[in-house]
């Protein structure tokens, strides 16, 4: 049961993923011939799919530990949440939800996050592919 949920988890991490890339091309393009919405009349998202070396897999979930803990509890903060693929234990994928960009530029701005990139710098394979996503408030009616 526990595997069933995690492989949906992850798959529906992957859709938002590629649904998320197609969304944030379509809000540039809107962005730049209008700039009709700001920023506080959207939620956004962050997807950032993160591969870690096999045997820096449990040092990585430690060290999320403290980054997940602190990002729930920041004021601008939804959801900060992250999903291990379940046939590649190497694999990750934050999900992180934020109530606009003003949320993400003070979590961008705090010192644990910006201490976590150097703290798993030597844990993962490549860089972290990260996705910006902005979702309109006439979709999330």
């Amino acid at each position: 049961m526990k595997t069933k949920l995690m492989v949906i988890l992850f798959s529906v991490s992957l859709l938002s993923t590629s649904y998320g890339s197609i969304n944030t091309i379509q809000n540039m393009q809107n962005k730049e011939n209008s700039k009709q919405s700001s920023s506080d009349e959207s939620g956004m998202m962050i997807v950032a799919n993160v591969s870690v070396k096999p045997e820096k897999v449990k040092a990585f979930t430690e060290a999320a530990k403290e980054i997940i803990e602190k990002s729930n509890k920041e004021a601008g903060c939804k959801s900060y949440k992250l999903y291990q693929d379940p046939y590649n234990n190497t694999k990750f994928v934050f999900v992180e939800e934020y109530k606009n960009q003003a949320a993400i530029d003070a979590h961008f701005a705090s010192d644990y996050f910006k201490a976590f990139g150097p703290k798993i710098a030597d844990m993962v394979q490549e860089p972290a592919k990260i996705k910006i996503i902005t979702v309109s408030k006439e979709v999330m009616k």
